[in-house]
């Protein structure tokens, strides 16, 4: 089977990319927000966050490309720029499960 071939370059950036992603926090944001935009103060309440952290987060994952941000007088909005990312997540998940019954299996049959 031919394998893809991929720049350094490109790999370094996928690596950046999952490196976003590896923090709970961020996919705790990134899941509020699967119902559609929040401002701070709600993602605050909802993902438990202070205001100062979720901030930081929120910086790091829109200079990444996961959300964008729109402002309203006052009020800053963020949304998920693509829901892409849970494909990613969902893969995960799935594989995960996949894992965790296969290992009650092994104990059960022990």
């Amino acid at each position: 089977m031919a394998r893809s071939m991929m720049s350094s370059d490109l790999l370094r950036l996928v690596a950046e990319r999952f490196k976003v992603l590896s923090e709970p926090a961020r996919l705790e944001i990134l899941n509020a927000l699967r119902d559609g935009e929040m401002t701070v103060s709600e993602l605050v309440d909802t993902t438990g966050l202070g205001q100062a952290n979720l901030s930081k987060h929120l910086q790091m994952l829109l200079a990444h490309g996961f959300v964008r941000r729109r402002k309203d007088g006052l009020f800053a909005y963020y949304d998920l720029a693509d829901r892409d990312v849970f494909k990613l997540c969902d893969l995960m998940c799935g594989r995960l499960a996949s894992e965790t019954n296969a290992r009650r299996k092994v104990v059960v049959t022990r």
